[in-house]
This record gives structure tokens, sequence and C-alpha cells, in this order.
């Protein structure tokens, strides 16, 4: 028989989306909940005292006073950039040529791709997070070892080989070709393989020529359960340029819909300077926006009106956008997200931060069946946070009037110090 074990706390679960109704009425945090694991998954959520007497054999962790919630769900992420994290001084198109180019050309060397692979999943962990949609770079290698190093920890992971053919450094581009066979071969070897998922991943709409774009577009429809990822409206000056590559195109959205790379299934990291058509058109074919928050503050691309893409029911994740995001915290992105929407009059809710982060994240990488909520039946995924961890929130915290206080006190001020304890699969992977 499979071993059990009771996590008892505070325990955050959801019943609808906080920013379609209101966040009282779907987002409940039980002051004495427990949560039932059973190998990897979750087999039992309710009132502690009545889970203990129905699980008597389980073996039983009390995390007393702290909020038990989904592990985060980091839906944009450049893991090669891990190691030039927080660099210096670049607008969007100078920082990609400065920093971000050289540090991916290092993943010629596949042992460097497994060394950086492993330590960004470490370091995301120590954050709370367990599960990832992140680019890797040209070489179909830097796939490989991220998938390699997520399946050692049963971990669910979102990646694919970034796409390049143009405007990009010779030693990092490829062909329209190459990128269809190598991506096509890497779906073969990974996609749906234990918690891996593929994802089709043209960088950008500047560093494709239009016959890559199509070709990409081509897999999709020949693969449709993979995702697509990519980048949307990041900088102003970014934007013109691709009027200038693509004059013929509507915007810059419908350079990736003429290509077949519009669709439900398809992520669209930051989507910042958007016009009416392409937000209708978003939300029409339920395209995922991911909010970039603290990329976007760092790298001076903008503050995403968040809540009017939420009011025009374009679906939503919230992602670090490490290395460009200066910071593999989610606590520190929702901070950020809080911050941002507050540029554009409006104060979003604990409750809702922590839906993006969560469960909002997971539907935006159609998981929501897995990740995302401590609902019964799904992955075993948990994030422990200690809602007292440093004296400045502890501080805080003894004037709350209620948890949502403590939780939002944390979410402002929290960092690694927060996370007590990171579950993937139903194993404790940090404490």
């Amino acid at each position: 028989m499979t071993s059990q074990t009771l996590l008892t706390g505070q325990i955050l679960t959801f019943h609808g989306d906080p920013f379609a109704q209101p966040w009282q009425d779907c987002v409940q945090i039980d002051s004495a909940g427990g949560v039932v694991l059973e190998g990897a998954r979750i087999i039992a959520v309710g009132n502690a005292a009545t889970l203990a007497a129905a699980y008597p054999e389980a073996t039983k962790i009390s995390y007393g006073s702290d909020l038990i919630c989904p592990g985060f769900v980091d839906a944009h992420a450049h893991y090669p950039q891990t190691a030039m994290i927080a660099s210096w001084g670049k607008r969007l198109i100078d920082w990609l040529n400065t920093y971000t180019f050289p540090e991916e050309a290092r993943f010629t060397d596949a042992d460097y791709a497994q060394e950086i692979a492993t330590r960004y999943l470490d370091l995301t962990a120590a954050n709370g997070t367990t599960t990832v949609a992140s680019f890797a770079t040209i070489h179909p290698h830097s796939v490989t070892a991220l998938f390699t190093a997520a399946a050692a920890r049963s971990q669910c992971v979102v990646t694919g080989k970034t796409c390049m053919d143009r405007n990009a450094p010779d030693d990092l581009r490829d062909t329209a070709q190459s990128a269809y066979d190598d991506s096509k071969a890497l779906i073969a070897q990974w996609h749906g393989i234990g918690r891996a998922r593929y994802a089709i991943t043209p960088r950008f709409s500047p560093t494709s020529t239009p016959d890559q774009l199509a070709a990409l577009g081509a897999l999709w429809a020949e693969n449709p359960t993979c995702l697509m990822q990519t980048h949307l409206s990041e900088q102003p000056d970014e934007v013109a340029w691709v009027g200038t590559l693509f004059p013929d195109a509507r915007d810059y959205l419908d350079t990736y819909e003429a290509h077949g790379l519009l669709g439900a299934r398809g992520l669209y990291g930051h989507a910042i300077h958007l016009r009416p058509r392409e937000i209708d058109r978003l939300a029409e074919v339920q395209g995922r926006v991911i909010h970039c928050p603290t990329s976007n503050a760092f790298i001076g691309s903008g503050a995403l009106d968040l809540p009017m893409l939420a009011a025009h029911r374009v679906p939503l994740g919230l992602a670090t956008d490490t290395g460009g995001g200066s910071s593999f915290s989610m606590l520190r992105t929702m901070a950020a997200a809080y911050e941002a929407a507050q540029h554009h009059g409006h104060a979003l809710h604990a409750a809702q931060l922590m839906w993006l982060a969560t469960a909002g994240s997971a539907n935006a990488l159609h998981l929501s069946h897995e990740i995302g909520s401590i609902t019964t039946g799904n992955y075993a995924d948990i994030a422990v946070i200690d809602l007292h961890s440093t004296a400045a929130i502890s501080q805080r915290t003894n004037r709350s009037a209620d948890v949502w206080e403590d939780v939002f006190a944390t979410l402002m001020m929290g960092d690694d110090r927060a996370i007590r304890a990171t579950w993937i699969a139903g194993a404790c992977v940090t404490q």
C-alpha cells in the first residue's frame, strides 16, 4: 500500500475565478484545514480533525498557522538566462544582444545546459515554484536538459527549442526546415511523456522569417495538443520594428495569426502594447496572455493593464520571465503585478494575485486538471508559506484584522525565506 501523508495548516482552495466573480465567493482559506497525499496525488482535502480520523495511518505533518497553497506555476521564463539574471541597464533589443544571446551561445555545451537546468529547478523550487513554462535555446539538447532534470523530480515542465532564423547571431540561427525538423523530433521524444509538455517556440516575430513562422504554424497544426509560446508587444520600439519587418500585417498579433500561430493553446508573453483589435482577437480565440511584471518594470517595457484584459475575458497567467525578470520568486512577481495594476487604478486583492500565480497560470497552460489547485485528484504540488517569515512581516501581521492581511503582507514583502516547504508530486523537495 502506498503511504499516506496528512499536511495540516491553513489551506487555500479555489472554487472559481476571482476576476470573473467576487473573490469572496471563490477563494477560501480554512484555518483548520488538511490535505492528504498518497503517492504523487492529493486524495482528500477538508477539515484537519476529520481527515485525521478518516486516515489514522497517515503520517501527520503540522504546519501550524502556515499557509498551504498550490505550488506556484511560472508560465513564462527563460531558464538559459539563469546565470545572467539582473544584468544592468539595457532596453530589450540591446539587452538581448549584450547579455542574452552570448549566454545562450554557451548552451552549445550540453554539460553546461544540464548544469543550468538543474540549478534553475533548484532555485525555483526554493521559491515555491512547482511548474514552469520555459524557453530553451536553439540547441535541441537544451530542451532535453530541462526535461531530464524535471523528470528526475517527477516535475511538470513545459519547454521547447527556441527557433530563430534571422536578426540573431550566426551561431544562434537555424532555418525554417531545421526548426521544423528539430521541434518535430523533440515532440516525438518528450511531449506527453510523464509530466513533460512541449511548446513550439518561435522566440518572437523579429527573429523568425515568414517561412519559419509558417513552418512552425504547420507543425502546430500537426500537433494540436502542444502549446505554442512566444512574445508579443513587449516594447513600443519592438512593435514598430515588427511593423517594418511585416509591412502587410494588420498588427503584431497578425504576424502570428497569418502563419497559423494564434490559438487557445498559444502563450503570448507580455502583450502590454496591444491594439483594440488584438485584444478582441485574443479574447475570441482564448489566446493566453502571460503577465511578466518584474521584467516589464526592469527593462522599462511598461505596466500591463491586466484587469482590463480580464474584463475582456482574455485568459491570463503570471510569470517571472527569468532572466529579464529580476527574481525567481513568484511572491515578488505577485507584488510587481499589484504595483503594475495600481498604475491603471486597480488594487488587486491577495486572493486574485494568488489565483494568478497558481490556478490562473495552470489554466493558461491547459493543465488545470492536474495542477494549480489543492483538489482531490490533482498532483500533490504544494507550497507551504510562512506568513511570519521576517521581522518586518511579523510586526505587520501583529496588526492584521484577518488572514488575508497576513497573506497580502507576505506577497508584498516576502521572498524565499517565506517558503517553509515545497512539495512536488507528493515529495518534499525543500524544507
